[in-house]
């Protein structure tokens, strides 16, 4: 079977790549922008940065706010009506995964109206139309969500979240931009980051894994590893290696799958509005060590990649928890908590793990498991 690789048509890297945003509008020919953004980017002048690029190029435009951290359905129904009365013929997302996933939503569901309830868009929808075109300016260094074929909504009324994958809701035009990242918080920073080595890591030893995909992500795991903590310090060197680094993270996941970690940071963020890369960063190393016996010779090139030194000389389990003790190490350098213990509530672990075990990313996993197994895990965590 042939392996599939999709990556946008166009992309900007470096200082000042949003300047370039009136270019490719009035290069596509686009008249109106349906602008999706949060309200904290919003109020603290994030958004208005891509805002003065339009005005500045006399375009037009119209912003959505209706966004929350976790994008619910509500979030991307009420986008899909105000962008039908917009007239607006593109959109742009400002923002983390929340923005980027919302608008991924609308411009699927105004291509293929057919899905406006979005439940039906779960899984992998058989959409028939590409999505309105979107242009992704990502203001974290985490999700990937500008280069990738994924998005993530909220079911509020089941607490869990739907992961969608559709190859047609990827941005045309991804400009990553290290300055439209410069305001995050330590925190935050911190978070985004870890989700960005998630990524590699699971994408490196998940099941549908092949040579070009592992090219990608090793490269990951070494930008992030050697950048994010000078990129929690906010220095502009580590902003803009973040900034590549979960880039390239998502070239490569975005097709070939995740694992059971991302299935179990999913449920946390539906029931408890955990962020989601704090979740994966808590839960990454104890999945990581559940999974070592189906990774073969892997987490020695993960060792490696995060800069240990002499893994050539080391036995099999010298280098897996060589590679295990790095993640760990990293995570808490940049004060990501050690365990799920103020975040799980010992009765949710029965519906956590059976929303973790039908999670969409649960059968890219390396080794099989099962509802059992995942609860087992959760309580390892608290």
């Amino acid at each position: 079977m042939a392996n599939r690789f999709v990556l946008n048509e166009t992309s900007y890297h470096g200082a000042g790549a949003i300047k370039d945003i009136a270019t490719e509008a009035k290069g596509r020919g686009f008249k109106k922008a349906f602008v999706c953004s949060d309200p904290d980017l919003i109020k603290f002048g994030v958004t208005k940065k891509v805002i003065d690029v339009l005005e500045g190029a006399g375009l037009d435009y119209e912003i959505y706010s209706n966004i929350k951290p976790n994008p619910t359905i509500e979030n991307v129904q009420t986008g899909v009506e105000a962008f039908k009365k917009s007239g607006a013929d593109y959109l742009i997302a400002i923002g983390g995964g929340s923005s980027m996933d919302t608008a991924k939503g609308i411009g699927i569901v105004i291509a293929n109206p057919e899905f406006e309830d979005i439940r039906s868009l779960e899984g992998v929808a058989p959409t028939k139309n590409k999505s309105v075109p979107i242009f992704a300016v990502p203001t974290t260094a985490g999700t990937a969500a500008e280069v990738t074929i994924n998005y993530v909504i909220t079911d509020v009324e089941k607490n869990r979240k739907m992961v969608c994958v559709d190859p047609k809701d990827i941005p045309v035009v991804a400009f990553v931009d290290p300055e439209m990242m410069s305001s995050m918080p330590k925190g935050l920073t911190a978070a985004t980051g870890m989700d960005a080595l998630t990524h590699a890591i699971e994408g490196y030893i998940t099941a549908g894994a092949w040579e070009l995909s592992d090219m990608f992500h090793l490269k990951a795991i070494e930008i992030i590893s050697r950048s994010l903590r000078n990129a929690v310090a906010n220095t502009p060197e580590g902003r803009a290696d973040m900034a590549l680094g979960q880039y390239v993270a998502g070239m490569g996941f975005s097709n070939v799958g995740l694992g059971i970690v991302h299935s179990m940071a999913h449920p946390l963020g539906a029931l408890y509005d955990t962020p989601h890369g704090v979740a994966n960063a808590i839960i990454l190393p104890t999945v990581m060590e559940y999974n070592a016996p189906a990774t073969g010779e892997k987490y020695r090139e993960i060792a490696r990649a995060m800069g240990v030194q002499g893994v050539d000389n080391m036995t099999q389990e010298e280098y897996r928890k060589a590679a295990i003790d790095a993640v760990r190490k990293l995570s808490e350098d940049v004060g990501i908590p050690a365990d799920l213990k103020a975040i799980v509530k010992e009765e949710d672990i029965p519906f956590l793990a059976q929303s973790a075990y039908d999670d969409a990313c649960r059968p890219g996993n390396p080794r099989e498991t099962s509802v059992e197994e995942i609860a087992e895990l959760y309580k390892s965590l608290i």
